[in-house]
């Protein structure tokens, strides 16, 4: 028989413990099991976590009217036999002011100013998507006809290129509605809109690496410094090259004779991030209005004018 004291130790130990069942673990490791199960269930399922959810939800705005996908491409509207845009006047009919032209859409617009109040105006759409305003502000305003950035300058005495979000258009249900929140804008298009997109190239500063491409005769890669629109058009060109060897190289006079760089130099593409990146959100551009042409006719250049975001 055990001792007296090791009994009364048993017997405390027994009372702590008569809570918990036999063979299974405490309740607070039991939950903390449960809780790894779900979230790995949520990984293997591909469910994100809830806060990864409520933060994609909050980013969620002005993307609405894009599909999702890697192209990020908007809602597609319907284009005709002629290559034409068709406007659907059922969703555009809650848009107050709303006029339908022979090849365009009218209506009612305006931007506001916190000092001087509202500038009202009238947006032009025609069937190729091209964006015009005529400003009413006064009988003797000279803006007829004008981009929207344009308009928004005159407006706000500035031009931040938030037209998107400054120009407004009044709905059956709400006013002032902002642009990017309307069937208006999947209408609009790059390609017809070179003036306002050439405005925001300017401003816009889209970090692009540098990058190399290949000689078809000798085989070494060249380096392109893509500083520049004139530089990343160069880049481009000779990337649709399929005949392109050494002797075109922009910069200087050279021939598949001359050395190739060095590893070592090669490692380095001009990211701010990191000298030896290879490839990051920073300096990685999948397409933007510095690194696509109105004039150029490959699927790259043509899909983002007509169907990239504004």
């Amino acid at each position: 028989d055990p001792p007296q004291q090791k009994t009364s130790q048993g017997n405390e130990k027994k009372k702590e413990d008569e809570n918990i069942t036999q063979g299974d673990p405490p309740q607070e490791e039991r939950s903390l099991r449960i809780k790894i199960e779900e979230e790995l269930k949520n990984i293997t399922e591909g469910d994100p976590p809830k806060q990864k959810r409520s933060q994609g939800n909050e980013k969620k705005t002005e993307d609405d009217n894009i599909t999702q996908g890697p192209s990020k491409r908007r809602k597609q509207f319907r284009v005709g036999d002629d290559g034409k845009i068709l406007f659907d006047e059922e969703e555009l009919k809650m848009i107050l002011d709303f006029k339908r032209g022979e090849d365009y859409i009218e209506v009612l617009c305006g931007a506001t100013n916190k000092k001087y109040g509202d500038y009202v105006g009238r947006l032009k759409i025609n069937n190729e998507g091209q964006y015009l305003i005529t400003c009413e502000c006064c009988p003797e305003c000279p803006l007829v006809n004008v981009t929207l950035e344009a308009f928004e300058k005159h407006a706000l005495r500035e031009g931040s290129g938030r037209w998107k979000r400054n120009i407004w258009v009044h709905c059956e249900d709400e006013d002032k509605v902002p642009l990017w929140k309307t069937p208006l804008i999947k209408y609009y298009t790059h390609q017809a809109n070179v003036a306002n997109r050439k405005d925001s190239a300017m401003r816009k500063q889209n970090f692009h690496r540098d990058e190399f491409l290949r000689c078809t005769r000798c085989g070494k890669e060249r380096r392109f410094h893509l500083k520049s629109r004139p530089d990343i058009k160069n880049y481009h060109d000779a990337s649709n090259n399929k005949c392109w060897n050494c002797s075109l190289w922009p910069y200087q006079k050279i021939t598949c004779d001359d050395d190739e760089e060095r590893s070592s130099l090669k490692a380095s593409r001009g990211c701010s991030r990191s000298s030896t990146c290879q490839g990051c959100s920073t300096c990685y551009c999948e397409g933007c209005i510095k690194c696509r042409f109105e004039d150029c006719n490959c699927q790259e250049c043509r899909d983002f004018m007509l169907y990239a975001k504004p």
